[in-house]
């Protein structure tokens, strides 16, 4: 679950019809999600988290804070030429309409050791 904030370029509207409130409870799903999954996971095994958000609230805040509740999962940092450029120095994938002519996509793979 997410805000959709991603296809905005598309969906102009949507923005406007976002509120705090509904970010918060967005937050809340992603977070449970994450937890919730992270039980299936195998020590070696990886739990890959995905969102069409921008948001930083949405992407990178929900990896901190669940990092800091399952300290036996680790950011294995996305690595491959081809999407080089939308990498981030933390190893995520960030895909903007901006800089990679797409809708805003985010992901981080989390591995269990």
């Amino acid at each position: 679950p997410c805000t959709g904030s991603g296809t905005w370029r598309r969906h102009p509207d949507a923005k406007w019809r976002l509120s705090p409130d509904q970010l918060a409870k967005r937050q809340i799903e992603q977070d449970s999600v994450l937890i919730d999954a992270a039980d299936f996971v195998k020590p070696g095994g990886r739990l890959v988290y995905v969102t069409c958000s921008l948001l930083v609230e949405e992407n990178e805040d929900r990896v901190t804070a669940f990092l800091e509740r399952r300290p036996d999962f680790a950011v294995k940092p996305i690595t491959s030429d081809a999407i080089a450029e939308h990498v981030s120095a933390q190893g995520y994938l960030r895909l903007t309409p901006h800089t990679a002519g797409t809708d805003g996509f985010f992901a981080a793979v989390l591995e269990r050791q």
